[in-house]
């Protein structure tokens, strides 16, 4: 009955258009009150306590290393340096956008930010080339996945506050993921150029390649000193989460000296805004994970799933299908918030490797991102260019189709995940 309850008010308060957040918090208020005869006060406690946590502070700082990051005229060098590397190729605006999706991840965390920062400065651009608007639209969304798989990526930071996994290690385990998947989308992007006759910008250089690499090079330093500080043991993943927004208003005061002071109560509200609605789904997860819990449902998933197959590859799969599915639904974030909790239990006693699992959730919820009804890196790319999400969703498709082999594959081969966390150790 209480499932029956919440998963109907659930349903019901997201049909009125509610954000995620609030669907996951007002349904579970109502659980609390009318069946469980919990006080209300108790949804607020348990808001507040499951972000009141050293690990999650990493969360605004590393939204706002990307806000300064953003600001500060980082995306225009990052797309001039992709363009020297992938530009005089077939195609090569959309396989620019790729390139430029996965360095830009590896500063924002964020998969809507990818989206839009990228976006902003190059669907224009695509169509004064002669490539179709709702086309670049797809490129560009489909590029975005990759925020929250490359690190340093907010979702395995919520992930790894859950699972109690080491975030340091999850971060390194999205490398190798997420560059398959930005590699992957440059070989559909090409492909689809040549059929169309899409060609090249310029001819490849490396003077060129020389000269926009030192341009960003700046930028291309904020991950190496977030991963480098973390394994070397100076700092901790929250603590480096600070030590880069710092760096990142360095960067755009002093270095590239396009973030102005007059910039930075934008970019603080921005990153803050950001940051809110996070943390208000991640907190409303946690409360309707709870009430998930006290019903007994990963008990009863367990034992499901252990009757059903003792397989690990075969329960992988399973969850693959059911996470896809979540995926086009709800927030990445809440979604690891809710899965997390009951899933982990199962994967600890087939024998999986949490670290592993947990870069394979993000990746599909990662996939998620570019499929509908809550595609939220469509919704973004659509507010960009004004094409509706039927457009963009059926020029998006073949991304969708190469992305999901690639999540097939990391499936079969967990190593392409844990080979660098485990070489790091």
């Amino acid at each position: 009955m209480t499932l029956f309850v919440l998963m109907f008010c659930f349903v019901a308060i997201l049909a009125t258009g509610a954000s995620i957040g609030v669907a996951l918090g007002l349904s579970s208020a109502v659980v609390f009150y009318s069946l469980l005869d919990i006080p209300l006060i108790v949804v607020a406690q348990r808001m507040f306590t499951s972000v009141d946590s050293f690990s999650f502070m990493a969360v605004p700082f590393f939204m706002l290393a990307g806000a300064f990051m953003s600001e500060g005229g980082v995306t225009k060098r990052l797309v001039d340096f992709s363009m020297s590397l992938v530009g005089a190729l077939s195609g090569g605006l959309a396989l620019v956008v790729a390139v430029a999706g996965m360095f830009f991840a590896a500063l924002s965390g964020s998969s809507a930010a990818t989206t839009a920062a990228i976006g902003a400065s190059m669907i224009d651009e695509m169509e004064r080339r002669g490539y179709e608007r709702a086309f670049a639209a797809a490129v560009v969304a489909s590029a975005g996945t990759v925020g929250i798989v490359i690190p340093p990526s907010i979702t395995l930071v919520v992930y790894g506050s859950i699972a109690n996994t080491s975030i340091a290690d999850l971060f390194m385990g999205g490398f190798a993921p997420g560059i398959l998947m930005g590699l992957s989308m440059c070989l559909v992007s090409y492909r689809i150029a040549k059929k169309r006759g899409l060609g090249g910008e310029g001819v490849f250089s490396l003077r060129a390649v020389i000269k926009s690499f030192f341009e960003c090079f700046w930028a291309l330093m904020m991950p190496v000193i977030i991963l480098g500080g973390i394994y070397s043991g100076i700092f901790t993943p929250t603590e480096s989460a600070a030590v880069a927004a710092v760096y990142g208003a360095l960067v755009g005061l002093f270095i590239y000296r396009e973030l102005k002071l007059k910039d930075i109560p934008k970019v603080l509200l921005s990153a803050a805004v950001s940051t809110t609605m996070i943390m208000f789904v991640v907190g409303g997860a946690n409360v309707f994970g709870w009430i998930l819990t006290n019903a007994q449902v990963p008990h009863r998933l367990t034992e499901m799933f252990t009757q059903f197959t003792n397989s690990p590859l075969v329960f992988l799969m399973l969850i693959n299908v059911l996470l896809l599915i979540m995926g086009t639904l709800v927030n990445a974030s809440a979604a690891v918030v809710i899965i997390t909790p009951i899933l982990l239990p199962v994967v600890i006693q087939l024998g999986i490797d949490p670290l592993f699992f947990g870069v394979l959730m993000v990746v599909n919820l990662a996939i998620g991102c570019i499929t509908p009804p809550v595609g939220l890196d469509l919704f973004v790319v659509s507010s960009i260019t004004g094409i509706s999400i039927d457009q963009v969703t059926k020029r998006v498709l073949p991304y969708l189709g190469v992305l999901l082999l690639d999540l097939i594959i990391l499936t079969y081969f967990p190593g392409i995940i844990t080979f660098l966390p485990y070489l790091m150790r």
